[in-house]
């Protein structure tokens, strides 16, 4: 773990792996001392914002340095997200060929798994996930397609993740959901946000 200063009131700790973003994500998560206001998980970095009219920069770098890291196994998923998906996605079929496991295969490895909020981007409520078997491991299309809809559920190399609006894509589409992932009456209002659990189960 790498401490860098960026600027006034952040920091960002940089990370060999995403598994260590994560654990110490948990850990830094629960543990925020007064002036510490926002924590940004990405896949090696943790962005940590602080305001400086309460705490200081060295106040900041103590905590990180002595953070004990959180293992998933070692945690209790209270929040954990409960998503139902109709698979029935344009690339079902083809995943099922690239892994091997068939269609079938491929909806219970999928919905079998613990999955987490590793980070969020490219859109509002967008969460990437992580904790799913490597056999559902499989490379983005060859060809993005210029519009994925809505709620279409799909894997990226080790990632599974949810579109919360339509938008260009190329990950391989699965299935799809009606959930809404995004929502500004909702506090807050994302649904999938790091470090949440997720379950997914076949509708």
């Amino acid at each position: 773990m790498r401490v860098l200063d960026v600027g006034d009131g952040a920091a960002l700790v940089e990370f060999g792996t995403l598994d260590a973003v994560l654990a110490a994500f948990r850990a830094l998560d629960s543990s925020r001392p007064d002036g510490v206001d926002d924590l940004v998980p990405a896949a090696r970095t943790i962005l940590v914002r602080f305001d400086q009219r309460v705490t200081n920069r060295e106040s900041v770098r103590a905590w990180l340095r002595d953070i004990r890291p959180v293992d998933a196994a070692e945690e209790v998923r209270a929040d954990a997200v409960d998503i139902g998906v109709h698979y029935d996605g344009p690339d079902l079929e083809e995943v099922g060929d690239l892994t091997g496991l068939g269609v079938a295969g491929v909806i219970a490895a999928h919905t079998g798994a613990d999955w987490t909020v590793a980070f969020a981007g490219f859109a509002p409520g967008f969460g990437y996930l992580v904790g799913g078997p490597e056999s559902l491991h499989v490379p983005r299309r060859s060809s993005p397609r210029t519009s994925v809809p809505s709620g279409s559920v799909g894997l990226a190399g080790e990632f599974s993740g949810i579109y919360p609006r339509s938008s260009p894509g190329g990950w391989q589409l699965i299935g799809s959901t009606d959930v809404s992932l995004w929502d500004t009456d909702r506090d807050p209002p994302a649904l999938l946000r790091p470090g949440v659990g997720v379950r997914f189960h076949a509708l």
